[in-house]
């Protein structure tokens, strides 16, 4: 998320976790590196250096996505929603590419992968359980247990806090249905080499207008709510002289609209 709104409370944790740049740098950056990078390396490496057929090279670089999604998903010791399309979408799309035989088949599953999760994202938003939160809200909360509180408030009384929150994920849902089409359009009218690195740079521009205007409408003013609330609350209790409770009762909610 690029919009940062927060206030400074636990500045001393937060201090503390950017020691480690480099590290923290990297983290973030490994999925993408996992999930575009590698692929793209191995397609070029497998088709011009060890001269596999254009469709046995897509499969193959498509290995490594498709294994790091199902072991998210078995590690968690649960079902999550989004790693379970993804997962289904490039198993099903890797076996039909195969029947096919067909290069552009097997390309087109990065499509049939955005389109499956943007429409699940826009239904959840239209049944009121916004399936981009469970990705966004450790950005907001940061681990804290005051800012995990007022989340908590802010969701059972604000109103402005729960359309922020579907906004963040109908803006979501919006981008990948739109990267879809261009993908597919680009597939069936572009080279597939040409298309092999341009579908990455399709993804990576609608990844960071998702995180702009997402961060924009959603995610930023959701994180500058949960701080106001989080200060609002901590005051309140200074002025009692109380610890700081992390009950959701007897909420401030100056941030609700």
């Amino acid at each position: 998320m690029t919009t940062n709104t927060g206030t400074t409370e636990g500045s001393t944790t937060e201090a503390s976790s950017t020691t480690s740049g480099p590290n923290r740098l990297l983290r973030n950056f490994l999925p993408l590196i996992i999930d575009v990078a590698l692929p793209l390396g191995a397609y070029y490496l497998l088709k011009n250096g060890l001269g596999m057929s254009t469709l046995m090279a897509l499969a193959l670089s498509s290995v490594v996505p498709a294994v790091r999604t199902g072991w998210g998903v078995w590690r968690a010791r649960e079902v999550n929603g989004m790693a379970a399309l993804i997962l289904l979408v490039n198993v099903v799309s890797l076996l039909l590419s195969f029947v096919a035989g067909d290069p552009r088949l097997m390309m087109a599953k990065d499509s049939a992968i955005s389109s499956v999760i943007g429409i699940g994202v826009i239904v959840s938003v239209v049944l009121g359980r916004p399936m981009m939160t469970a990705g966004m809200k450790p950005w907001v909360v940061r681990g804290d247990q005051a800012r995990e509180a007022a989340w908590a408030r802010l969701h059972g009384g604000s109103a402005r806090f729960r359309r922020a929150e579907r906004m963040f994920s109908l803006v979501w849902g919006v981008v990948l249905l739109a990267e879809c089409v261009v993908r597919v359009v680009g597939v069936y009218s572009l080279p597939v080499d040409t298309m092999v690195w341009l579908g990455n740079v399709i993804m990576i521009v609608a990844m960071v207008f998702g995180f702009l205007v997402g961060g924009a409408l959603g995610a930023g003013p959701m994180a500058a709510m949960v701080a106001a609330e989080t200060k609002a609350w901590a005051e309140r209790d200074a002025r009692q002289g109380e610890p700081v409770v992390s009950g959701p009762s007897t909420v401030p909610l100056i941030a609700a609209g």
